[in-house]
């Protein structure tokens, strides 16, 4: 008995003791693991100077408004920081992929300064390519910088893009040290541009949405009952959001109420995404961040400029400085820019000229859009403009009346005017290449002097005041609202000379596209004899024969001739924009 009770407590105590020692070495693991832990952790933050540091920026899904920021990692041991670099959203073209990026207190990136990378999406580890930016462009009234990369070839993903911060042109360190990387993550596709809400801008107590892909008719209005407008930080999430009726729709225009919030307190909703909800679609795909023009919306308009002119371009650039010279002489103290992604130097045009012209770059990327721009600059120009031209830069006025007064003839004319005439129509002569094979050098109004005998279609000058809600604008004129009235101005009075077609080198561009929205471009079969088109000419860019003496009926110096006494120098028989 005693025998069995000794080995019952033998037996317990080695239980005992085995558990303890189980216990010791339980807590040895969790104490060595600990320890391992913690290594890393000091070898990481002492050696990370040896790590490339990638960092990405989760993407934004196309109802979000809310960008975030990508911060190089080791600004803190670089002397200085890097300025935040923000990417807000991609867009896809058809030939491209847009990346709105923002960069405050920096200089415009260049092209050897960030790249294109894409990764592959079926091998492990993902094969990155990387391709050299096709461009990069800055807006002239934002911190908003835009890169176009390639689209991403077969199997790889969208692009992000690498930063070389801080680097001279066409320098970069071997082992990457000051290279950073920005992308949107893949949860949500980028947007493509057929369906898509790209600006936003307030006016007044409302707001004024742009949005491709509503398939409007063209030069009316559309019922706004099929429309709201939504606004918020993150339109994914329905409990965040606003959303106001829609008061006109017309063409790619949508005009909504602001919600109450925005209207008390407009400065802490700058940036809030604006979409469009539709009836059978939901809500829109939208990169569009509100821009609050209300600033000053108690004050009365300041009309700093009695005369300014809109236009929008795409690789005109060698006719600006002839134009922006013209005009100023004729009256115009203000020229807003749309720029359509050129890539023929404009900056370095622009950049002179803006020190004795008040001369505004807007980039403007969305393709086949010039109506929609037109509103949008009609609602930007209407507190320091008085009146607003609306034009090409290869278009001329000509007042031949007053070729010899005294004082800005254009602002003459545009004082004669009624208060109830908010458009002033001006008929169009266009003039053909006048036997020239090369651009004349002396510029369009001193070399082009044959035309077309009857005119061609008309352009306008407006009162932004003046013009309907809907904004609706079919390039040559606007609708007005109801109490106001256009006038025709006799030819002897004022004309525009249209250098349409001028030499082929010259001509030929317009094949590549055109800006208009409803206008076809030239490749494209639709509407082929139409006025829209050159005369003879079918869908390819090839000079027909005896090209430099078509589209002369008519020879006409008369804006040669004023422009010869008006700007020549008599010594050197040279013009201000040779």
């Amino acid at each position: 008995m005693e025998e069995n009770q000794w080995n019952v407590k033998l037996r317990d105590q080695r239980r005992r003791s085995r558990g303890a020692l189980d216990l010791r070495i339980f807590c040895f693991t969790i104490l060595l693991s600990l320890g391992a832990f913690l290594f890393l952790l000091f070898s990481l933050m002492v050696f990370r100077e040896s790590f490339r540091p990638i960092l990405i920026v989760p993407r934004i899904s196309s109802s979000s408004a809310m960008a975030m920021s990508a911060r190089d990692s080791r600004s803190n041991n670089n002397g200085g920081s890097h300025p935040p670099l923000k990417l807000y959203d991609q867009v896809v073209f058809p030939d491209h992929v847009l990346l709105i990026i923002h960069q405050n207190r920096v200089p415009t990136l260049n092209t050897h300064q960030l790249s294109c990378l894409y990764e592959h999406k079926l091998e492990v580890p993902s094969e990155i390519l990387t391709l050299p930016v096709l461009s990069i462009d800055r807006d002239d009234e934002s911190n908003l910088q835009i890169a176009r990369c390639p689209l991403p070839p077969t199997s790889y993903s969208h692009p992000r893009l690498t930063s070389m911060a801080n680097k001279p042109e066409g320098e970069r360190s071997d082992d990457g040290d000051e290279e950073r990387s920005v992308k949107l993550s893949e949860e949500v596709s980028p947007p493509h541009w057929e369906t898509l809400v790209y600006e936003a801008m307030t006016d007044g107590d409302s707001v004024v949405v742009f949005a491709k892909g509503l398939n409007l008719r063209p030069d009316r209005a559309s019922d706004p009952a099929q429309f709201l407008c939504v606004f918020g930080w993150n339109l994914s999430k329905p409990k965040f959001i606003f959303t106001t009726k829609a008061i006109t729709a017309a063409q790619e225009v949508i005009r909504c109420s602001l919600p109450l919030s925005i209207k008390t307190k407009p400065s802490k909703s700058e940036g809030i995404t604006v979409s469009i909800k539709t009836q059978t679609r939901g809500i829109l795909a939208s990169v569009a961040k509100l821009k609050n023009q209300n600033k000053h919306r108690r004050e009365k308009p300041t009309y700093k400029h009695t005369m300014c002119v809109c236009t929008m371009l795409w690789n005109q650039a060698q006719f600006l400085k002839e134009w922006i010279m013209y005009h100023a002489e004729l009256g115009v103290s203000r020229w807003f820019i749309y720029d359509n992604n050129s890539d023929d130097g404009i900056e370095e045009v622009l950049g002179p000229l803006r020190q004795a012209y008040n001369v505004t770059r807007r980039t403007w990327p969305w393709l086949k859009t010039q109506e929609a721009g037109f509103s949008h600059c009609a609602v930007q120009a209407q507190r320091e403009c008085k009146w607003v031209g609306f034009m090409d830069v290869d278009e001329f006025f000509y007042l031949p009346s007053t070729s010899h007064s005294e004082g800005p003839p254009l602002i003459g004319i545009l004082n004669e005017q009624a208060k109830e005439v908010g458009e002033v129509r001006t008929s169009c002569h266009s003039f053909g290449p006048s036997g020239h094979r090369r651009a004349p050098s002396k510029g369009v109004t001193v070399g082009y002097t044959c035309r077309l005998g009857s005119p061609e279609r008309h352009k306008s000058i407006v009162r932004p005041r003046a013009l309907d809600r809907a904004l609706i604008n079919v390039v040559h004129h606007f609708h007005l609202k109801p109490g106001f009235v256009f006038v025709d101005l006799p030819r002897g009075v004022a004309v525009i000379n249209h250098y349409k077609y001028q030499v082929w080198d010259v001509f030929k561009a317009k094949f590549y596209r055109r800006v208009a929205t409803y206008v076809a471009d030239w490749h494209d079969k639709e509407r082929e004899g139409s006025k829209d088109r050159a005369p003879g000419l079918g869908t390819e860019a090839v000079e027909p024969p005896n090209w430099a003496q078509q589209f002369c009926e008519v020879l006409d110096t008369g804006l040669r001739d004023y422009v010869m006494g008006r700007f020549m120098d008599t010594e050197t028989r040279l013009l201000p924009w040779e």
